[in-house]
């Protein structure tokens, strides 16, 4: 796939173009209905918005982190649940092939993952482990050239609709950081099925179930990498994912911010708009302040990643900041609409409830926190 996009500003315009065009006429009717929109899906792949990092060899749009910080943005601030779904896509399951897979899985998986033929899965989490990951129960056993897969895995975007998951399961001994092992699962696989899909608070429209294997039969093809290297790829893995949510952040608060500046300026009260009294003002300004100081820590990690250095510690900083204003610019937002900001007739409602799941998903806050603080101490 040939890319289409010159430069930052290109790419940016078209993914707002098609935000506004694909997704805000259907924001809450999907959410409501917590309708998956596969066939807008189908058309983002189409755009190269499935694969943005995926290099032009397996048709992806072969761009970088900026761009891809871009996509989401742009997406986040019409639809936190669309933006999510590509960011989990991309960053996660297609990531992780993109990074481990050997050149037989990239041709057989990335093509199709990045043209949106495929929607894929990232199963990590369990219902009792989620950020200790190592106590994972999900078991892969093996026997001869096969694994025998048995566990369940939870709140897994795209749990239900993805064609293709990246799986964790544990290949070695609990607490082993060389005990867990990645495999490529297709859907149609023996032994595997969806479970329950999760009836969220928000990102209503992006698929959360859970998967479910019983006696999945895989060969020893379908493995990412070596033996024993799941979790330390599933942690590099991560490292990019955090600028992904950092982005969808982003976006929601973005999002939630042009709303309020638009009612601001178009609401009267006491004979004026209320943009012109000093407490709405000065919330518009705490706002903007704080979603410019989110993108330059995002924009300093995509850098990092694009020139290959390492990423670990500012993307997590740019997670745990932006996840954490997005919910202070969408309250406030809520705020300055005041009664109307508590109807579905407005859009930062649904901001408000968007953008709680970006301080936990991906590694909540707290994550962040040690993992800043364990780099820092460090040196």
């Amino acid at each position: 796939m040939q890319s289409r996009f010159r430069d930052l500003g290109m790419i940016e315009e078209a993914a707002k173009e098609f935000a506004l065009k694909n997704i805000l006429p259907h924001v809450m009717e999907w959410d409501e209905s917590q309708t998956f929109p596969v066939e807008t899906f189908k058309k983002l792949g189409s755009m190269g918005f499935m694969g943005v990092l995926v290099p032009e060899t397996y048709h992806g749009a072969g761009l970088g982190y900026q761009e891809y910080v871009s996509v989401i943005v742009e997406i986040a601030k019409v639809c936190g649940s669309i933006g999510l779904s590509v960011a989990a896509h991309n960053s996660l399951c297609t990531g992780h092939i993109m990074q481990f897979g050997n050149e037989e899985q990239k041709q057989k998986y990335l093509t199709k993952l990045a043209t949106g033929e495929y929607i894929g899965a990232w199963g990590l989490t369990e219902s009792n482990t989620g950020s200790d990951a190592m106590r994972m129960q999900c078991v892969a056993k093996q026997e001869g050239d096969y694994f025998v897969i048995n566990g369940t895995k939870n709140w897994i975007t795209h749990g239900k609709s993805g064609d293709v998951v990246v799986l964790l399961a544990r290949t070695g001994e609990l607490l082993d950081s060389r005990g867990i092992s990645a495999f490529i699962i297709e859907r149609n696989t023996e032994g595997f099925r969806a479970g329950k899909s999760e009836n969220k608070l928000g990102m209503r429209a992006s698929e959360t179930a859970e998967l479910i294997f019983e006696n999945c039969r895989i060969h020893k093809s379908q493995m990412l990498g070596n033996l024993g290297d799941g979790f330390i790829q599933a942690m590099k893995v991560l490292d990019g994912g955090r600028i992904s949510i950092a982005a969808l952040s982003l976006g929601i608060a973005k999002g939630a911010y042009e709303a309020s500046v638009k009612y601001a300026k178009e609401r009267q009260q006491f004979g004026k708009p209320i943009a012109e009294f000093q407490a709405i003002a000065f919330k518009l300004a705490d706002m903007e302040t704080k979603i410019q100081a989110a993108e330059m820590l995002i924009r300093k990690s995509a850098h990092l990643k694009d020139t290959h250095q390492s990423v670990t510690t500012t993307s997590a900083m740019g997670k745990y900041y932006a996840s954490e204003i997005a919910v202070q610019v969408a309250t406030d937002a809520v705020q300055i609409f005041g009664g109307y900001g508590y109807t579905k007739d407005y859009p930062v409602e649904k901001f408000y409830r968007d953008s709680k799941l970006c301080t936990i998903g991906e590694g909540t806050s707290e994550i962040q926190k040690l993992v800043i603080s364990r780099n820092i101490l460090s040196d």
